[in-house]
């Protein structure tokens, strides 16, 4: 799962025993070389339900990481570009591979000289964005784990809020694992040490994989004002029931 260039074991324990801040500061440098990066495949299925509702004026990458969420917004935005996470660290990863070159030092933001949409980092929390109603489409890729279900309401009503009337949030749900499978068990024991972590050591690492359920998001998005559309994820497959392996929810604030 890891290449040799990825994080050691040790490298590891040390982010797990971190806050989930502190612990992406210092896996940000190799974070890409593990198998938390959003695949490609993925990826690409959201930029071809973006590429259908756009194009956009302004973007925004909820949870950003190292940025390859980004650059599908800049294939679908025309003036800007907006990257926000909490981990200074993951922010400059970003910058240093989204950015070109001689704009990668930049402290803030900068234009991109290729044509493009001017692209903005931005270090901020994101249950309490720190943005009006300026965006109309925000994406997220990898990251509700971080989030408790109890603070998802408050999280998708400030996503609202910083959407123009008629924005769209955009983000992929994969379908479950079988129960029994090895996947399964391997998130299901995943949880259970992090939850067993977070009750022993401070500060706590908040990251779990079996709490972002689709008929709860769903529900929750709907209670929070938005239209709620699911576009099957075609290049992923089938699941032998028929069902998509994964969807791209699509919520628009009316």
């Amino acid at each position: 799962m890891f290449t040799p260039q990825g994080p050691t074991l040790r490298e590891l324990t040390v982010q797990a025993l971190s806050s989930t801040e502190r612990g992406y500061d210092l896996l940000a440098p190799k974070f890409d070389l593990t198998p938390f990066r959003t695949p490609d495949s993925v990826l690409d299925g959201v930029a071809d339900t973006l590429g259908v509702l756009g194009p956009f004026r302004a973007g925004l990458d909820i949870c950003c990481g190292t940025g390859a969420g980004l650059d599908v917004l800049r294939e679908v935005c025309v003036e800007r570009v907006t990257g926000v996470d909490f981990s200074a660290g993951m922010l400059a990863t970003a910058r240093a591979s989204v950015l070109p070159k001689e704009l990668a030092a930049g402290p803030g933001s900068a234009g991109d000289r290729t044509g493009g949409p001017v692209v903005d980092f931005v270090r901020a929390d994101a249950r309490a964005l720190p943005f009006g109603a300026a965006f109309d489409v925000a994406v997220s890729f990898g990251a509700f784990g971080h989030f408790l279900p109890s603070e998802r309401p408050s999280l998708f009503t400030r996503v609202r809020e910083v959407l123009r009337p008629g924005g769209v949030f955009v983000f992929p749900v994969l379908a479950p694992p079988r129960v029994g499978s090895g996947l399964y068990w391997t998130l299901w024991g995943f949880d259970a040490v992090m939850r067993a972590r977070n009750a022993l050591w401070r500060p706590p690492f908040v990251m779990y994989y079996r709490t972002f359920r689709l008929a709860d998001v769903v529900d929750e998005l709907t209670r929070t004002g938005f239209e709620v559309d699911l576009v099957a994820l075609d290049g992923l497959g089938r699941l032998p029931d028929g069902s998509p392996r994964g969807r791209v929810v699509v919520a628009r604030r009316p």
